[in-house]
């Protein structure tokens, strides 16, 4: 097989890419590990930046979106037994929607399909070739039987632990990590949320956040030790504690649980040659700040519109600069994922507890600090370079 992009991942951002690229004229082929059914039960984050939304009305697969999502206008922090709230769109003018990330995926598979972009499910054994070449080729079983991908670019949306990254030679690749001392239990609960809007807490044992995902189903977050296991947090602990640190809750059987490392990741250059990394396969953020998904998406809009300019124009400027303009925002999302954590987290500190108040109180009492919190929250607009 030929085609001019090669894409290895059927998530957001490959997904998202590929129909990008269709809008453009630009051919693509998008090979994914997983069954269908599994990516599209696959539930992860479900916070949506303006700009996100920008994408998938571009794409058209926002129709669903905008008839099941929740439109939030902003967010609340608890700290001191009190409640603050940040309208987001007065302070931003810009917007935000719970629509879960399973549902996208749902959604961009169902147009991927029907606008006749070729996607391969459960493509195992992908390997790269001839990544130093103009010519680079993708092979990978399907069905029991070996088949070649060639094609002119390949973009690696295939997550943290996919071949893409790898596929950069080390000495190139530059990979930093930052490591917190605490985990997250996660958890869907079919019960109506408490609050309309995500709710934050910070408390001495440890923090809580209360979302969505929909009018009936309660997305749950607690802190826990990195050291806990599933079997430690029983349902009458778990109702109990998120009680006591986010006030009240809305108890309901417990659909699915989990809990998360809470970890940051950058892999730099996010480009090699003519192969370009997007969304997990370069970056990982703490969920605190919501930002994955968006990343993952933001990653889309700035490849598809770099490879839609080679192949309109033969103009490589932005193809060159992919890394440099994706990175900005990757790094800013850091910092404020790892601000919104260290903000909100019991770390055992007393020092750290008084800063965390510092900040908090800043953030809800002025309007500087308010501003600043609801601008990375709602997340920066996009711009030609950024």
């Amino acid at each position: 097989m030929r085609t001019a992009v090669g894409i290895i991942g059927g998530g957001p951002a490959g997904l998202t890419l590929a129909l990008l690229l269709h809008e453009a004229g630009v051919e693509a082929v998008v090979l994914e590990a997983r069954s269908r059914q599994y990516v599209e039960r696959r539930v992860r984050a479900g916070l949506l930046e303006q700009n996100t939304i920008d994408v998938l009305e571009k794409i058209g697969v926002d129709s669903r979106m905008h008839r099941e999502g929740v439109e939030h206008s902003g967010i609340s922090l608890r700290f001191a037994e009190q409640v603050h709230h940040l309208n987001v769109m007065e302070l931003t003018g810009r917007r935000m929607m719970i629509y879960g990330q399973q549902e996208i995926v749902k959604d961009e598979i169902a147009a991927v399909l029907e606008r006749d972009i070729p996607i391969f499910f459960e493509a195992s054994e992908v390997a790269i070739h001839d990544i130093d070449s103009d010519h680079p080729s993708i092979s990978f079983t399907r069905d029991g039987e070996a088949e070649r991908l060639d094609c002119d670019f390949v973009a690696g949306c295939d997550g943290y632990h996919g071949v893409s990254r790898k596929s950069i030679p080390a000495g190139v690749r530059k990979e930093l990590e930052h490591a917190y001392p605490f985990s997250w239990l996660g958890l869907l609960a079919a019960a109506p949320p408490l609050s309309k809007e995500n709710l934050y807490a910070q408390h001495e044992a440890g923090f809580a956040l209360q979302s969505m995902r929909g009018h009936e189903v309660s997305r749950l977050y607690l802190q826990v030790s990195d050291r806990d296991s599933l079997d430690e947090w029983p349902e009458e602990r778990i109702w109990e504690q998120l009680g006591l640190r986010l006030g009240r809750v809305n108890e309901g059987p417990i659909i699915e649980r989990s809990i998360t490392t809470m970890r940051s990741f950058v892999s730099e250059p996010m480009q090699y040659r003519r192969l370009f990394l997007a969304g997990d396969a370069a970056h990982v953020v703490p969920p605190t700040g919501a930002k994955g998904l968006n990343l993952a998406i933001n990653d889309a809009r700035l490849l598809g519109a770099a490879l839609a300019s080679h192949q309109r124009d033969g103009d490589d400027r932005a193809l060159a600069d992919y890394s440099s303009v994706a990175l900005r925002r990757v790094w800013r999302a850091q910092e404020f994922s790892k601000y919104m954590t260290e903000m909100l987290h019991d770390y055992g500190d007393d020092f750290q507890q008084r800063v965390q108040r510092a900040r908090l109180e800043y953030a809800t009492s002025h309007e500087a600090g308010a501003k600043t919190l609801a601008e990375n929250y709602v997340g920066l607009p996009a711009s030609a370079d950024f």
